[in-house]
């Protein structure tokens, strides 16, 4: 299915403030920008009602360098990973119609426990984690599995 990448209006604002300039919604490249909500603190693999959509939170966002230089902030991505506030990637469990204000409901969470915040931390700077991150293979993006679970099957083999 299609993905939704989120992005929290609080954390836009603070990079507002960090840069110095407006960063109004679709800056971060996303197509959800949402308020009193916390993305990073979502269990990876929880499903949520937004209108009458059925979305599944299924990543963080890894920055990259176009992100960087789209905005002309050369440490951006430093910066970006330091900060954490990555937004979220959805996956798109059934079509439906968002409207600005819409409430978020939780339908349902997985008991591993494992939020957006602490796998992008595992990834980027405590790989030693790598293989708690094998709770979450199941709902990461079809297209991401391959490449995480051959990250995990690495560190195992150097842990044995």
């Amino acid at each position: 299915g299609q993905a939704v990448y989120a992005y929290a209006q609080d954390d836009a604002e603070w990079w507002e403030a960090e840069l110095g300039r407006e960063l109004p919604p679709g800056r971060f490249g996303e197509n959800l920008r949402t308020s009193g909500l916390d993305l990073v603190g979502a269990v990876i693999g929880e499903q949520w009602q937004v209108g009458t959509a059925l979305f599944q939170v299924t990543a963080w966002r890894t920055p990259c360098a176009n992100f960087a230089r789209f905005w002309d902030v050369p440490d951006l991505v430093k910066r970006f990973a330091a900060r954490g506030a990555t937004g979220a990637y959805l996956r798109v469990l059934q079509t439906g119609d968002v409207g600005a204000g819409d409430a978020v409901t939780v339908l349902s969470r997985p008991d591993h426990g494992i939020t957006v915040a602490t796998a992008f931390r595992v990834v980027m700077t405590e790989k030693a984690r790598l293989p708690e991150l094998t709770a979450i293979l199941p709902f990461v993006a079809d297209k991401d599995r391959p490449v995480l679970a051959a990250k995990i099957e690495r560190r195992l083999a150097a842990q044995a």
